[in-house]
């Protein structure tokens, strides 16, 4: 289903209110969520013409440490609860992702056991990343990540935007998130507040590292270029750009106009985005800004919801077939000749120094 927007309004009629809302809201004013959209709007591109475009290929390859080759440059970014939108949760999102040759990156907020969702993707010959936080207590962060490793997981995802959680409207009714979404991870938690998020440092990076037994640590949550720097410094394999999808600090840049001075300060090492990624044209944007890989989120939710793990997918693939159209649009063959053939244009961009 092209249309996102009738993508939405089915899910929404299918999921109870409160659920929605919780996928659906961002902080504050929901500044930033509305922003995130409208700024991929201010992407121009520079097509280039008599190229052949015959035969497109949207495959794209990860040199290492992050060793990723996909069929698609589109990947799943980190969300949670997904049995909030259907009874298989993370497990079919992440087979689904897995089928339409997309990564899955699975949240340490996940809903599913994260070994069942390891086996989901490695039946459908997939590749995952798993998204960390650090927890107050931290054998708890330490618990994950091992299982993780140990499940299978490429890399960790170290969410870097979360000292605390964003001010977001109370959920009417209260209630969406039960003390059973953590057990299933976790176990049994008496007290609640051992799971409760706490900042991360530039420290965590190696620790993390060091933990998993030597997994790549990519570094989300990254707006500015002196962040980016410092996290490549201190040992992350790349970065995402990222505001959590309007959820965290409201009026943050949109990831757009973040983007182009965060990859200045990374020359030669990847700079991936994610926020408000709604369509072929929005994803070919942050390819030729770029990005080897552009993340989707609440898409992927309404698709669950919608479809199960086989919406999931066909909506990936709608997505990706799409892209291949825009990209013969471009004069572009491959993802590799993407870069250089967008720019931002207005005001608000976000410059290197």
């Amino acid at each position: 289903m092209d249309d996102v927007s009738e993508l939405e309004r089915q899910a929404r009629e299918l999921l109870r209110p409160e659920v929605y809302d919780y996928y659906a809201g961002g902080s504050g004013g929901e500044v930033t969520l509305r922003a995130n959209a409208e700024a991929w709007r201010q992407v121009r591109f520079l097509p280039r013409v008599l190229r052949d475009v015959s035969a497109v290929r949207t495959s794209v390859r990860l040199a290492a440490p992050l060793n990723l080759e996909l069929r698609t440059p589109v990947a799943v970014a980190p969300t949670a609860y997904h049995r909030l939108a259907h009874p298989d949760g993370e497990a079919a999102t992440a087979a689904g992702a897995a089928r339409a040759g997309a990564l899955f990156v699975l949240s340490s907020r996940s809903s599913r056991r994260l070994e069942d969702v390891a086996t989901a993707v490695t039946d459908a010959a997939g590749s995952w990343w798993f998204q960390v936080y650090v927890m107050r207590e931290r054998g708890l962060t330490a618990g994950l990540v091992r299982r993780a490793a140990a499940a299978g997981a490429q890399a960790l995802v170290l969410t870097a935007d979360t000292p605390v959680v964003g001010r977001r409207a109370l959920v009417p009714g209260g209630g969406v998130i039960s003390e059973r979404d953590y057990e299933d991870n976790l176990g049994p938690l008496e007290d609640l507040s051992r799971a409760r998020i706490v900042p991360a440092s530039l420290a965590d990076i190696g620790w993390l590292g060091e933990i998993s037994g030597g997994l790549p640590v990519v570094v989300k949550g990254v707006l500015r270029a002196d962040d980016a720097a410092a996290c490549l410094a201190a040992g992350a394999a790349a970065v995402i750009v990222s505001n959590h999808g309007g959820r965290q600090l409201d009026q943050a840049l949109p990831t757009a106009l973040a983007f182009p001075a965060v990859q200045a300060a990374a020359p030669g090492r990847p700079v991936l985005v994610d926020g408000g990624v709604r369509s072929p044209e929005n994803v070919l944007a942050g390819l030729a800004l770029g990005a080897p890989l552009v993340f989707v989120g609440r898409p992927v939710l309404w698709a669950l919801a919608c479809g199960g793990s086989d919406g999931v997918r066909a909506w990936l693939e709608g997505l990706t077939e799409g892209l291949a159209h825009v990209m013969a649009l471009a004069g572009a063959s491959s993802v590799a000749a993407l870069p250089g053939l967008g720019t931002v244009a207005g005001p608000g961009v976000a410059r290197a120094g």
